[in-house]
């Protein structure tokens, strides 16, 4: 896909949804990268009605590295696959202790360093944390977007990611990251994609192609 039809298509998707934000909340970097982990396998609907319970109280490293692991796992429960959420939570939090000060640290390497933070997490704390996004994190609906747009073929969400790098200028990143995920959520389905009411119908390869 050509540089000029990237851009079109970012501009056209920012214009049709220029308040879109990450629909995790969080009030520190602890707590979105928290929220983050607890996002695998479940909706950021779930994870902000589990984590409004929880963050008044328990918000930073210590309180988890306090916590017994069942009781962390009673916290999180509703977000599915919590005996491992909470085992890495509480290793997550020990690392960070130990080798960080007790700081979220805001690196990549760093990052992708804490048991349980991968390159999709690690790229959304950079983002939403320290606003210097690195890259794009691939979730589901940016992994569908990328193979239906043209953007990539890939299957593997960090080889769709070295593609879109390789086409997204660095100054998208933070639109972009944000843009694909909501156009992903409210109008290119997994199932039923709205292409009628796609603002990027005409630049899209599935489209073009159907």
């Amino acid at each position: 896909m050509k540089n000029a039809e990237i851009e079109k298509i970012l501009k056209l998707l920012k214009k049709e949804y220029p308040n879109a934000k990450c629909s995790l909340n969080f009030s520190t970097p602890f707590e979105i990268m928290v929220a983050v982990m607890l996002s695998a396998q479940c909706t950021d609907e779930r994870v902000n009605k589990v984590t409004a319970n929880f963050f008044p109280k328990y918000h930073t490293p210590e309180d988890f590295v306090q916590m017994p692991l069942e009781h962390i796992e009673n916290l999180i429960h509703s977000c599915g696959f919590y005996k491992n959420k909470a085992k890495n939570l509480k290793l997550a939090s020990q690392k960070i202790i130990n080798d960080f000060a007790g700081k979220i640290p805001n690196t990549m390497e760093e990052l992708m360093s804490i048991p349980g933070v991968g390159r999709k997490s690690a790229n959304v704390i950079m983002l939403e944390a320290f606003n210097n996004p690195q890259g794009i994190a691939v979730d589901t609906h940016v992994k569908r977007l990328s193979n239906r747009i043209g953007f990539s073929n890939k299957k593997d969400p960090e080889k769709i990611e070295q593609d879109l790098l390789k086409q997204i200028p660095k100054k998208y990143y933070y639109d972009a990251n944000h843009v694909l995920i909501f156009h992903g959520r409210k109008v290119c389905k997994a199932q039923h994609p709205n292409c009628k009411q796609c603002c990027i119908k005409n630049l899209c390869k599935n489209y073009l192609n159907y």
